[in-house]
């Protein structure tokens, strides 16, 4: 039997507390109310239902039968109301709550992982979802509401349904092992490295894509002489002097300061490539989202 509630929702929390403090003046005092206005209501509530929920007596007011077992379906919604209650307080204040992100691995070095510790450490209750996506992984990931943000690098194509926010330029640089020491010494056009075995990231990554239309440019094909799947295995390759390899400066850098990799100079100053965050135009952020995302841009700011 399906039945159209008749009283609103504000007659049952006034017979909650009346139920609860088993007073009619407790509950008025409780609500800001006044006792007349909770007996209207309550009047008008048995009225509705067709029953007595309370007993009068000098001493307050107790619950009849069909008061108990209305009072325990009102006492359970009750509280599931305040637990949702408590739990969005908590995640306005950041307590709690849960963000996933798809950060390519470039990203992850040269800009999100200081990011990431620092928002860890301001709220540590927040549960945080990384995934380890390529560029166009990152970019599907986001449309199909995989995860709440994308942090990836260019070259990069987006539907209409995203919006992209510049948050980072970097440069790539070429690095050689101690076999290609020598080429250190003086600049190089890409016609020079071309002769050289070449490490790169696979043909379907967007680094091997930027490497692709830089070479073209020159009108050189790019033949590379071993594949990686992720830019960090490039470096231990190249540190083994299997070949050169082009790698973002912030990720060379601590390498190159204990001199088992060297920066090879070139004629052209590579273009710089960028970093961008994502997310969904249509689908609206949750609190820790939308403070991960306020921290990442004021994170760049001040170093800008």
């Amino acid at each position: 039997m399906v039945r159209i509630m008749n009283s609103n929702w504000e007659y049952y929390k006034i017979f909650y507390y009346v139920g609860k403090h088993g007073s009619f003046t407790q509950a008025a005092r409780f609500l800001h109310n006044n006792q007349p206005n909770i007996t209207r209501v309550i009047n008008m509530l048995e009225s509705d239902l067709g029953c007595r929920l309370f007993v009068r007596s000098p001493k307050g007011v107790t619950l009849t039968p069909e008061g108990e077992r209305l009072f325990a379906h009102i006492e359970s919604a009750y509280q599931q109301i305040e637990k949702g209650e408590d739990e969005i307080w908590s995640d306005r204040l950041l307590q709690s709550g849960s963000v996933s992100i798809s950060i390519s691995e470039i990203a992850l070095h040269v800009l999100m992982l200081p990011i990431l510790q620092s928002f860890k450490a301001k709220h540590p209750g927040i549960r945080i979802r990384v995934y380890n996506h390529s560029t166009p992984q990152g970019v599907k990931a986001l449309e199909q509401g995989l995860v709440d943000l994308a942090v990836i690098s260019s070259p990069l194509k987006v539907s209409d349904s995203l919006e992209a926010t510049h948050v980072k330029s970097f440069q790539e640089i070429l690095i050689g092992g101690e076999p290609y020491r020598s080429l250190s010494r003086k600049k190089h056009s890409l016609e020079d490295i071309s002769q050289y075995p070449l490490i790169t990231q696979s043909h379907d990554s967007t680094s091997f894509q930027y490497l692709t239309d830089l070479f073209l440019k020159a009108g050189i094909t790019l033949k590379p002489s071993i594949e990686v799947t992720t830019t960090d295995q490039i470096l231990p390759i190249v540190e083994h002097g299997m070949g050169l390899g082009f790698v973002p400066k912030e990720l060379a850098s601590p390498s190159i300061e204990r001199k088992t990799i060297f920066p090879i100079p070139l004629t052209d100053k590579l273009p710089s490539r960028s970093i961008s965050l994502l997310q969904d135009k249509v689908r609206p952020l949750s609190l820790a989202a939308l403070e991960l995302k306020r921290e990442t841009l004021e994170a760049q700011k001040s170093v800008s």
